[in-house]
């Protein structure tokens, strides 16, 4: 697909092919007025629009909630914004995972990992929980690409220990997501995923208005350098992994990409606020497939230890360094 950019009317703003409307100031670009059969419906407009003053967070919240906080970082701090046109998923994925098996995911994950603190799961205290239906672009793309790399799998008679290869791969991509959250970091937004987007349904089969639903905060001018990124770095691994034979070095990668298109998706995410020792932390679990990532306090004491047993063991080393050498 090739790139169109053209201006607002109204402000002279510079305009994406699929923008909906002027970031600037609202107005509907005329490329998509021309268009009969739009890729992406402008948006509804939120009943009530907020924007959280402690994580910068633009969201829709029912308009009979009694009190607000934010659902990322636990600010109560709501500015109610006015309406504006609001970009519409194509397709919104339900919550299949409900929240008491979301809230017995946590302590299961707070109990993994060395690093932490012993007694994590036992202390940790579940202070705020919220159902959200997190921003996504899922895009689609084929590509075509041109690889060199090294192996060490040398023929008969060479005298180098690697030998250099070189090809071409064609593949195809359906389903990549780009998270398109605000709030919510990059490695949170794909450490949740994979979702099963089979199971996404149409925005009116979803009652979107008595639910807190986080507005895109990326256009699809910005997700798409990182979907293409993301494009590069699975061709990576491919060619690593099935195209050079034993060890490979010096793999690169041209990477053609092809009728690229994406969609705009909303996909459900538990999010958790806990409090451990006075401190908070959050923890996402995956709506559908249960999923779960989140942050986590280290023990320094067992940091410490480590310190402790390597520097002994270097110096031990060096104790039996210098009883040979003496």
């Amino acid at each position: 697909m090739a790139d169109f950019s053209s201006r607002c009317e109204v402000c002279r703003s510079l305009l994406d092919e699929e923008d909906l409307f002027c970031s600037n100031c609202g107005t509907e670009p005329p490329h998509r007025r021309e268009k009969t059969a739009p890729a992406i419906d402008v948006g509804r407009l939120a009943k009530t629009n907020f924007e959280c003053s402690g994580c910068g967070a633009s969201m829709s919240y029912d308009a009979g909630a009694a009190a607000l906080r934010c659902p990322f970082c636990g600010s109560v701090d709501m500015v109610s914004k006015p309406d504006m046109p609001t970009l519409s998923p194509r397709r919104v994925v339900p919550f299949r995972f409900d929240r008491p098996q979301a809230e017995a995911a946590m302590p299961q994950w707070l109990g993994r990992g060395f690093w932490r603190p012993g007694d994590l799961a036992r202390l940790a205290h579940l202070v705020e929980m919220s159902a959200v239906y997190v921003p996504y672009w899922i895009f689609h793309a084929h590509t075509h690409t041109y690889w060199t790399a090294d192996t060490d799998r040398t023929p008969a008679g060479a005298r180098g220990d690697w030998y250099p290869l070189a090809g071409e791969h064609r593949g195809h991509y359906a389903g990549l997501l780009i998270g398109a959250s605000q709030a919510l970091t990059p490695h949170e937004t794909a450490a949740i995923c994979p979702f099963d987007l089979d199971d996404g349904v149409a925005p009116e089969e979803v009652d979107l208005d008595h639910v807190t639903v986080e507005q895109f905060a990326m256009p699809r001018k910005y997700a798409r350098p990182l979907a293409r990124q993301a494009l590069d770095q699975s061709e990576l691994r491919t060619v690593a992994a099935s195209y050079v034979p034993g060890r490979a070095r010096n793999v690169h990668v041209n990477v053609r990409v092809e009728a690229m298109e994406s969609e705009p998706v909303l996909l459900p995410v538990w999010i958790m606020a806990y409090r451990y020792r006075d401190r908070l932390f959050r923890f996402l679990v995956n709506g559908q497939t249960g999923q779960a990532t989140g942050q986590a306090p280290t023990s320094w004491g067992k940091v410490a230890l480590a310190v402790a047993v390597i520097a002994a063991g270097i110096a031990l080393i060096g104790l039996a360094a210098l009883a040979l050498t003496g």
